[in-house]
């Protein structure tokens, strides 16, 4: 399917968000006290964001991602949400995604599967969370950060994607999904928990990157069939994303890192047939039958290594930015060097 990412009068929701710093609306009699360990300054996307409390009314962007739930639920803040558009409907780690299930779920825009302007200040958050700055973009319908800020909501976003869907400052690495949690833990309150998800994952990825050492490495592809990104038959082919750091660690190189710049490579049928394939992760994104769209693929491109050998694993959100990467690692490694483990 395709993303594509009457509003409420301000003095309506005028009332402050008590997790957020920064209005300028509020008068310093209004201001309650800072809670102990705050204030905390959070640098983002160019801008600066104070908070003078843990977020309660924290609301999330973007139903094409599902990173930033996931990192808010393994970090145990599941009731600091009151509005959740991510949902893969699917999770590499046990019980993940019912868990998202039973989150609040904010009214998404039919067709876009993100939240309009007057859906989200209806919600009166202290804290958006979006994946990219289409998510906070007048033109789509959206609030902009500039008029989250008037109600007393601060918002955040992955430094290395604060411009509009599939455009990317440099390339993404697992260091910045620890960088998110550290952001996070930072946010609410909650830095040790943070530090040890981000030492637990430091650790397997070490051990896994260690078995592999030294070893041919084979191509892969990384695709999201279903999710249509572009005019290209082939719109939804990892190209510059966090998956090429996973890669490396695997074991295996990116098929199409070279593409494009941009995080999704949009190309056509001839030229992903001209490209050595070896093994291939397939994205199950609200998708009914994985290894069926694993077959097909196999079938347009029979020539490939990958469906020679039939060499293929499926995942949903581990190889994303997100807590889990760890889990991408070790079964991107197992699927290209079974001999090793």
């Amino acid at each position: 399917m395709r993303l594509s990412h009457a509003l409420i009068t301000l003095a309506v929701l005028g009332l402050s968000a008590a997790g957020c710093g920064g209005s300028p609306t509020r008068s310093a009699t209004a201001v309650p006290p800072a809670a102990p360990g705050y204030p905390v300054t959070i640098a983002n996307c160019g801008q600066t964001y104070t908070y003078d409390r843990a977020p309660s009314r924290t609301v999330l962007m973007s139903g094409g991602a599902v990173g930033q739930v996931s990192s808010l639920i393994a970090l145990g803040l599941e009731a600091r949400i009151v509005g959740n558009a991510q949902n893969y409907g699917a999770s590499d780690v046990p019980g993940r995604a019912d868990a998202i299930d039973r989150l609040p779920k904010a009214k998404i825009q039919q067709g876009s599967w993100d939240i309009t302007r007057e859906g989200m200040l209806a919600l009166r958050p202290d804290l958006v969370i979006g994946t990219t700055g289409f998510d906070f973009d007048a033109q789509n319908g959206y609030a902009t950060r500039a008029e989250l800020l008037e109600i007393g909501a601060n918002t955040w976003l992955p430094d290395s994607t604060c411009g509009g869907p599939g455009t990317v400052k440099g390339t993404q690495t697992i260091e910045d999904s620890y960088d998110m949690l550290r952001d996070f833990g930072r946010i609410y309150g909650v830095s040790d928990r943070a530090e040890q998800l981000i030492e637990r994952s430091k650790r397997r990825i070490k051990e896994i990157a260690a078995k592999v050492e030294g070893v041919s490495r084979p191509k892969v592809m990384y695709i999201i069939p279903g999710m249509q990104m572009g005019a290209a038959e082939f719109s939804s082919i990892g190209a510059n994303g966090i998956w090429n750091d996973i890669f490396d660690k695997a074991g295996g190189v990116n098929a199409f890192g070279d593409a494009t710049k941009e995080i999704f490579a949009n190309l056509s049928k001839e030229r992903v047939a001209k490209t050595d394939v070896d093994a291939v992760v397939i994205v199950n994104w609200r998708n009914p039958d994985p290894d069926a769209e694993a077959a097909k693929l196999f079938a347009q491109f029979p020539h490939w290594q990958a469906a020679k050998d039939r060499r293929y694993v499926v995942l949903s959100d581990s190889a994303y930015l997100g807590p889990d990467n760890a889990v991408a690692v070790e079964r991107i490694a197992r699927l290209l060097h079974p001999e090793r483990f």
